[in-house]
Order: C-alpha cells, then structure tokens, then sequence
C-alpha cells in the first residue's frame, strides 16, 4: 500500500526550513510527496531562509543555518517543485450567498467537494508549511478550509506551522460555523516572537511593518472552549500534537514536526508536547 503526504506551499513565499524538515522526515520514512499550490504556480522560498546566518530581529538570534539554507537553495533552483497540483482547478469555491440559484449552486459546491475528498483519499496526512507567504493566499484559503475538513472528516493527520496555524482557526465548516480547534491543544507565533518591522512576502514590494493579525489571539479564541493555546515563550521548540492537529511554532520546530509526524502515522501517537 502507497504511502503519500500531501504539502501545501503559498505563492507568496514559504520558509525553507519549515519544508525541509519535515519533507526529509518524509522521505526518510518512505512516504511519496505531492506538492500544492492555491493557483498551480510554483511557490518560491523566503529569502532569509536561504540566507545563512540570518538574524531575526524579535528573536535577536540567527535562526538560518548553513545545512537549512542549501537543501533549501537546492529545492528553489531544482525542479522538484515544478508543476504542483493547482488548488483552484482543484477544489470548486464555496458560491456566494445573493448568486441566483444560491440554492442549487450550493447543492452542487457540495456534491463536488465530496468527490475531491473522495480523492484526498490518497493521502496519509497533509502538511501546510509556513512562513509570511501563507497568511496572503493559504490562511483563509476558502479552498483550502476545505482541504482540512476533508481530511479532518477522514480522521487523518493535519499538520502546520508557522503562521499556515492560523488556517486550522479560519478552516469552518459553512454550516455550524464553530472551530475545528475547539477543546483541542495548539501552538502557534507568540505576540512576543512577532514581527515588529520588515515583514514581508514574495510578489508584493512592501514593508507591511507587523505580522497581518496576532496569531496568539486568533488562537486562544478558537481554542475555546476546553482548548489550549501554547506559545512556549522563552523555549526553543514549541510543537504540539493533539490528534488529529500537529502544529509547530515557527522554523526550529520544523524537524521535531518532521518526527513527530512520522510517529503519528507509524506508531499511532496522538498526543505529544503538553
């Protein structure tokens, strides 16, 4: 029986290392890996994470080492991330309320996105890779949301780091509206650790100052009720698994993701970091 992650990348730029990781776990494990992009076009690597000895300014520590920094190199000016899948010609789009038939053309949006969860069905988990790239085209991904609730459906591993958490909190389903997270334990960027200059992405020629939004926030809201955020401030590695969620904070986390990913589908863990 094959083996297969499914790895979604933004447009905009992802973090090297918060691929590398876990792709390597990947791979070392024996699972096959597809590769996702919203539009089909292919996703460049953040700059700085191609950069060795790159300092962050809210850690005040180099957070790029030489190894990351050349297997991610190595992954932008391959060809390995040539022609990923296209999400959007993929996964039809939710219609919108005042369109004629509203009715039948939500009959229909359903009827079509159960067919692609039919065909997510070969896939053993799906990763979502961080960086500043995903909050502009993967965090409220109404595609996307619906690529997490088909394999949350489907009771399979969810993984994400980085700033790509934000979309376990915005992933809804368009009935009941409630969390997919609530009750359940999750990590994600801590105020502390955000940006408070220089944030930028692929594509747009723009200093946005700030992150987009307080992912803390948004995070100890979804959790609610029974749930738990966890920013493990002042901790290198802050990763969480409560199945079938698996998050980590931000780039240091990205082979103990890797690991701990692989002991989920291997060994059947369910619960690691709190």
């Amino acid at each position: 029986m094959s083996k297969k992650i499914l790895f979604v990348l933004s447009e905009f730029g992802y973090w090297g290392e918060e691929l590398v990781g876990p792709l390597e776990a990947a791979e070392k494990a024996g699972y096959e890996v597809a590769f996702m992009t919203p539009t089909g076009k292919r996703a460049p690597a953040l700059p700085p994470s191609m950069q060795a000895g790159f300092f962050d300014p809210p850690l005040k520590k180099v957070v790029t080492d030489e190894y990351y920094a050349a297997a991610t190199r190595a992954l932008d000016e391959g060809d390995r991330l040539n022609n990923p899948i296209n999400l959007e010609a993929w996964f039809p789009e939710r219609p919108y309320f005042n369109d004629r038939d509203f009715g039948h053309q939500l009959e229909e949006y359903h009827n079509q996105r159960a067919k692609c969860w039919e065909e997510l069905a070969q896939y053993d988990a799906l990763v979502m890779v961080g960086g500043s790239g995903p909050m502009v085209d993967m965090c409220n991904n109404i595609r996307l949301h619906d690529v997490i609730l088909g394999f949350l459906a489907a009771d399979k591993l969810i993984v994400a780091e980085c700033y790509a958490v934000t979309a376990l909190a915005f992933a809804r389903d368009f009935s009941d509206r409630k969390s997919i997270i609530a009750g359940k334990h999750v990590t994600g960027h801590a105020i502390e650790y955000d940006w408070h200059d220089g944030t930028g992405v692929m594509g747009i020629d723009h200093n946005f100052k700030w992150a987009f939004y307080p992912l803390e926030f948004i995070l100890r809201d979804a959790t609610q009720p029974g749930g738990q955020y966890h920013g493990g401030v002042g901790h290198t590695i802050s990763t969480i698994l409560d199945y079938p969620f698996l998050s980590g904070r931000s780039t240091q986390d990205s082979a103990t993701v890797g690991k701990v990913m692989v002991e989920v589908l291997e060994n059947g863990l369910t619960r690691w970091g709190w």
